[in-house]
């Protein structure tokens, strides 16, 4: 058994016969009260946000988790259909897990989960993902004295803001935690 000294951001726990994700962990030593972690969670199952305070040395269960990569190869419904490139099996996963990162999911995108056994815990999209921008308005000329952003729509259909100078048919580096333009790739 660990304790709580062990919690870290992303490690997964079982709390309450549950299993949850640590989103962030915070170490407190108020005045002259003990010292305790207050741990914000995030339940696999539904989702759900869960805030709770741990005694410091209390035993808390970690569970093993396997990370690996796959690659990205179609959408089926509200599945996302992933191959594991050495064994060629086709694993579905709940678009939910994605988050906003899936609108940015193109064929042959490499891709990470985690597993405990056969279980799919969570996925993540690339950091950074490159595509081309396929609609964009064009930007007024003489408009650069601040930061104006305009909406594009890329490739896979994800819409996002660009500034004024990218046009239809640039490739663009877009952050898919964020969802924001990075910086426009040299062809």
């Amino acid at each position: 058994m660990a304790t709580t000294s062990d919690l870290k951001s992303g490690v997964f726990i079982r709390f309450e016969n549950e299993l949850v994700q640590v989103v962030e962990v915070e170490h407190r030593t108020p005045g002259n009260l003990r010292a305790f972690y207050q741990a914000k969670m995030r339940n696999v199952k539904s989702g759900r946000l869960v805030e709770y305070r741990f005694r410091s040395g209390e035993a808390v269960e970690l569970v093993r988790v396997e990370i690996r990569e796959l690659q990205y190869l179609y959408k089926d419904g509200d599945d996302i259909i992933c191959m594991d490139p050495e064994t060629y099996d086709q694993i579905p996963v709940n678009e939910i897990l994605f988050g906003d990162g899936a609108g940015f999911l193109k064929e042959g995108m490499t891709v990470t989960l985690s597993f405990e056994e056969d279980n799919v815990l969570s996925a993540l999209p690339p950091t950074f993902v490159e595509l081309e921008v396929t609609y964009s308005e064009p930007g007024m000329k003489g408009d650069t004295v601040n930061n104006v952003l305009k909406p594009a729509t890329l490739e896979t259909g994800a819409q996002i803001k660009v500034p004024l100078f990218v046009n239809m048919g640039d490739k663009i580096r877009i952050d898919t935690r964020t969802r924001e333009y990075v910086e426009r790739v040299k062809k």
